[in-house]
C-alpha cells in the first residue's frame, strides 16, 4: 500500500530573504559602532534624547550611503554635475533600497520661490490657462512670473547641411512684472542712511560700514576727480551727483593705481544688497535693514505678474487671483472645470491641491514665498510630491514630521505614515512625540544621553518592549504634566488691538506681563502672526525663531556665542602676547591647513577626502601657538572641552575668566552641556542649534522673550529641563511669551491664549482666554479637547 506524503511548503524564493537593512560599525559623528538590523516594509521610528546620534545613522549613514550608490550608477560626466558624497564611516550597510528624504530644511529664500513653484501646481496652473484663459496671450511661459520678455532683432546664420538661414528677429513672451522683476516688491534706498549731505567727502560725510575715512572704499570716491571732495555733498551740481550715485563701472588710475569706478548705488547693490541678509555679519544686516525698504509692486500690486498675464482669465479668475487663493478653495475651483481637452491635467491638478488639503496645509496660498514657511510646513509642502506616487519598496526617511502640528493634526500625519508604509514602502522616522512613537512597527532608541555621552544603542524593539525597557525615552514614554495648582498674577498687560495681519480678523487682545504665556491653535491658525506681527520687535524684546544658523565648519559653539573672545583674551594676558594667536582663522592658524585641522582633496566626480593634517594633528593651530598654556592648559585643549568641563575650568583657579563663565553658564543651562566648545556648528542637530540661539539671546537686556516652539527637537526628558528654563527666565522678572503646541507647555503656562478655530480663513480670532485649568473645564475648542486628554482630566 503506498504511503500517503503531505505536500511541503515549497522553499522561500532566494529574493524574498532581503527583507532586513543591516547596519553595521556606523561611527558617524559621535555614534559607535553601531550595530542595528531595521525590517522593510515596516515604520521605524528612531528616539533618544536630543543629540543622541539619531540623525548621524539615519540621515548621516543610512539615507546619505543610499544617495551615493545611487549616484555612482551614473556615467563619470553626470556624476561632474552632481554633489559628491562621501562614503559614510560604516564597516557594512547591507539590503538598502532607494531612500527620498522628507527633511526639514527651510526651502529657499528667494521671492521667486512660491508654494506653487516648489510643488508643480504652477507649472500646472500656466499650462492650463495657456490653453484655456482668454485672451490667449502666448505659451506655458507668458504666465511664469520668472520669465522675462524678450524681443531681439539682428542676423542670427543658423547652418543646416549646404544650407545658410538668416533669422532677423527673436520674441520670446514672459509673464514676469518688468518693474519689479517677478518678486512682487521693489526696494528703495534711502540715501540719509548712505551719507550726511551737509558735510564733504573730505569731514567723512559716507556712513556706511566699510567705508572709513582713508580707506579704500572712500577714496574711491573722494580721490576719483569726478567730485570735488571738500563741497558739502547737498550743494553737487547734477552731473556730479550722477556720477556720485549713478556712474556705470569706468577702469582708471586712482592714487596712482589702476582701479574700476562705480556710482554708489550700484556699488552697495552688488556687495551687500545681493547678499542673503542672513548670512551677513550683524552691523551690515543692521545698516542693510535701516538702509532699504521694500514696498510692494506698484505695477503688479504684488502679483509679480505683467499685465497681460493678470488680464487672461477663466471664468472671471486669473492666474494671479488663482494663486492668491487659499488651496482649498482653489481646489473646488478647479474641481467645477469641465473641459475635456484638459481633463489629464486638471485630474493631476486637482489631486496635487487636494493632497495640500488632506496634509493639513489647505490655509496656504500657491503665491505664499517658499522662504516664509515653517520648518514643519517645509517638510509638509515637500512630502506632496510623493503622496500620490506609484513607487513601491521605497525608503522614505522623515526628520520630525510632527514639528509644528497641533495635537489634533498629528493623527492625520500619523495616518500619512502608515499609508506610504502600507503601500509597501520602508518608513524610517525620527520622532520625539510619543503619539507618533506609538504606532511605530519597530523602536530604535539611541542614548543614553547626548554628543560624547550618546551614540550607542539602548534598546531595540516593539513599543511596548520600549516601554518596559527602562531606558531614558522608555521611563518619560507615559510622562503626563500636570496642571499647576498655583498660576502667576501678571504685572501687566500687552494691549494689542486691532491686529490684520495675513488671516487674523480684527484681533484685540491683553497679554500677560511678568507671566508665562503659551499661545496656541492649529497650525495656520494666526498665531505667529499675532505674536510676531503685533509684539513690535526692538527694544526690550528679544524673539528666539527657527531660522537656521549659517556658519562653515570654521564655526563652533565658542565663536558663535562670542566665547572665544574673553578666552583669547584671557591666553594673551597670561603669556604676554596678542590675543589674534589664539584665533585658528588668524594668526595662530596652522601654515598647512589654514586652520582647518584636515585637508581636502578634490578627486573631481568622485567623493572629496579630508585627511587629518599630520602638521598639527587636527588641533588647527601651529605648534609655536600650544606651547602657551592658561591653568595648564593650551588652546587646542581648551576648544576640546565639554561645556560642563569648561564651566569648571574658567569658574576658578588661574584660568578663573568671569565674562567666559556667564556665557558658559548660559549654555548649561539650555542643556547643552555636553557640547565641545570647538565642535562644527554643521554637525549640530535642529534642537541644539535652537539651543544655542536660545543661550545667545538669554545674553540681551530684554524684558520680554517671544520664543516659537522651543520644543522643536527635543526629547521628552528635555523638555521638563526647558520648563525648568522657562520658570527661571519668568521667576528673573522676564515676561515669557511661547508659540507652542506641546501639552506640557501648556499645562505649565499661566495664562493660554487659543486662536482658531481653523486654519487660514476659518481662523484668526481668539477662541480662548484664560488659565490652563479653565481651558481643561470648557473643553470648548480643540486645544482644550486634547489637553484635557492629555492631563486625564
Amino acid at each position: 500500500m503506498a504511503k500517503r506524503t503531505d505536500p511541503q511548503a515549497p522553499a522561500p524564493h532566494a529574493a524574498d530573504r532581503h527583507d532586513l537593512i543591516r547596519v553595521h560599525g556606523a561611527r558617524e559623528n559621535n555614534l559607535k559602532d553601531v550595530d542595528v538590523e531595521l525590517p522593510k516594509r515596516r515604520l521605524t521610528v528612531f528616539t533618544g534624547v536630543s543629540g543622541s546620534g539619531k540623525s548621524s545613522l539615519v540621515f548621516d549613514t543610512i539615507a546619505a550611503e543610499s544617495q551615493r550608490l545611487i549616484n555612482e550608477t551614473y556615467s563619470a560626466f553626470v556624476q561632474g554635475f552632481m554633489p559628491t558624497l562621501a562614503r559614510p564611516e560604516v564597516d557594512v550597510l547591507d539590503g538598502l533600497t532607494t531612500v527620498i528624504t522628507v527633511d526639514q530644511q527651510r526651502m529657499g529664500a528667494d521671492p521667486r520661490s512660491t508654494v506653487g513653484t516648489a510643488t508643480d501646481a504652477n507649472a500646472m496652473l500656466r499650462i492650463l490657462f495657456s490653453r484655456l484663459g482668454r485672451p490667449h496671450i502666448g505659451p506655458p511661459s507668458a504666465y511664469a512670473f520668472n520669465v522675462p520678455s524678450v524681443r531681439a532683432s539682428g542676423a542670427i546664420t543658423v547652418e543646416r547641411g549646404n544650407k545658410k538661414a538668416v533669422k532677423a528677429t527673436f520674441h520670446r513672451t514672459g509673464g514676469m512684472c518688468p518693474r519689479c522683476e517677478g518678486r512682487g516688491a521693489v526696494s528703495d534706498i534711502d540715501l540719509a542712511q548712505l551719507y550726511d549731505d551737509t558735510a564733504s567727502l573730505a569731514e567723512g560725510a559716507l556712513t556706511i560700514p566699510g567705508y572709513t575715512a582713508g580707506g579704500w572704499n572712500y577714496r574711491l570716491y573722494a580721490e576719483s576727480g569726478l567730485v570735488d571732495p571738500d563741497k558739502p555733498i547737498r550743494k553737487y551740481t547734477k552731473k556730479e551727483l550722477h556720477a556720485f550715485l549713478h556712474h556705470e563701472p569706468t577702469r582708471m588710475k586712482i592714487a596712482g593705481i589702476n582701479m574700476t569706478y562705480e556710482g554708489l548705488l550700484p556699488r552697495i547693490q552688488k556687495s551687500m544688497l545681493a547678499k542673503d541678509k542672513e548670512a551677513m555679519q550683524p552691523h551690515i544686516r543692521a545698516f542693510v535693514e535701516r538702509a532699504v525698504t521694500f514696498t510692494t509692486c506698484p505695477d503688479c500690486d504684488g502679483t509679480r505678474l505683467s499685465e497681460g498675464a493678470r488680464a487672461s482669465k477663466i471664468k472671471r479668475i486669473s492666474i494671479a487671483d488663482a494663486c492668491a487663493m487659499e488651496i482649498r478653495d482653489l481646489a473646488d475651483w478647479v474641481r467645477g472645470l469641465k473641459e475635456p481637452s484638459v481633463a489629464p491635467l486638471l485630474t493631476k491638478l486637482q489631486h496635487t491641491l487636494e493632497s495640500f488639503v488632506e496634509i493639513g496645509l489647505g490655509y496656504l496660498a500657491l503665491d505664499r514665498p517658499a522662504g516664509t514657511l515653517s520648518g514643519g510646513e517645509a517638510q509638509r509642502v515637500k512630502m506632496i510630491r510623493h503622496l500620490g506616487s506609484p513607487l513601491t519598496d521605497t525608503t522614505y526617511v522623515f526628520d520630525e514630521p510632527t514639528t509644528g502640528l497641533h495635537p489634533h493634526d498629528i493623527q492625520r500625519m500619523n495616518d500619512l505614515l502608515l499609508r506610504l508604509r502600507d503601500k509597501g514602502n520602508t518608513v524610517l522616522v525620527v520622532e520625539h512625540k510619543p503619539e507618533t512613537i506609538a504606532i511605530a512597527d519597530h523602536v530604535v532608541d539611541l542614548g543614553p544621553g547626548a554628543g560624547s555621552d550618546g551614540g550607542s544603542l539602548c534598546f531595540e524593539g516593539t513599543v511596548e518592549e520600549l516601554r518596559a525597557s527602562g531606558t531614558v525615552t522608555g521611563r518619560h514614554f507615559d510622562d503626563r504634566a500636570a496642571l499647576k495648582e498655583t498660576v502667576r498674577e501678571p504685572t501687566g498687560v500687552l494691549e494689542v488691538r486691532g491686529a490684520t495681519a495675513h488671516n487674523l480678523k480684527d484681533v484685540d487682545v491683553d497679554i500677560p506681563l511678568g507671566v508665562l504665556t503659551v499661545v496656541t491653535g492649529v497650525a495656520g491658525s494666526g498665531k505667529s502672526s499675532l505674536v510676531h506681527g503685533s509684539i513690535p520687535a526692538g527694544e526690550g524684546v528679544v524673539s528666539v525663531d527657527q531660522s537656521p544658523i549659517r556658519g562653515s565648519r570654521r564655526s563652533n559653539p565658542a565663536t558663535y556665542t562670542g566665547l572665544l573672545d574673553p578666552i583669547r583674551k584671557a591666553f594673551a594676558k597670561a603669556n604676554g602676547v596678542k590675543p589674534a594667536l589664539f584665533s585658528a582663522n588668524s594668526e595662530g592658524a596652522c601654515p598647512t591647513c589654514n586652520g582647518a585641522g584636515v585637508i581636502y582633496t578634490d578627486l573631481a566626480m568622485m567623493a572629496g577626502v579630508a585627511t587629518t593634517c599630520e602638521d598639527c594633528d587636527g588641533k588647527r593651530f601651529d605648534a609655536s601657538v600650544l606651547e602657551y598654556h592658561l591653568g595648564g592648559q593650551d588652546i587646542s585643549e581648551v576648544l576640546a572641552m565639554s561645556v560642563a568641563e569648561a564651566e569648571e575650568f574658567f569658574g576658578d583657579g588661574a584660568a578663573r575668566t568671569p565674562a567666559a563663565h556667564r556665557i558658559l553658564g548660559r549654555l548649561a543651562d539650555v542643556g547643552l552641556g555636553y557640547l565641545k566648545l570647538g565642535q562644527p556648528l554643521t554637525t549640530l542637530s535642529g534642537g541644539e542649534r535652537q539651543r544655542l540661539k536660545l543661550a545667545v539671546h538669554m545674553a540681551e537686556k530684554g524684558g520680554v522673550y517671544v520664543l516659537d516652539e522651543p520644543t522643536a527637537g527635543l526629547h521628552l526628558a528635555d523638555v521638563e529641563q526647558l520648563l525648568g528654563l522657562l520658570d527661571r527666565l519668568v521667576d528673573s522678572g522676564k515676561s515669557v511669551i511661547v508659540v507652542e503646541h506641546h501639552q506640557a507647555v501648556m499645562a505649565h503656562a499661566d495664562w493660554i491664549i487659543d486662536l482658531g478655530p481653523g486654519a487660514g480663513h476659518d481662523g484668526g480670532t481668539i477662541v480662548f482666554e484664560g488659565t490652563p485649568e479653565e481651558l481643561v473645564a470648557a473643553r470648548a475648542t480643540l486645544t482644550g479637547e486634547h489637553l484635557a486628554a492629555y492631563v486625564g482630566g
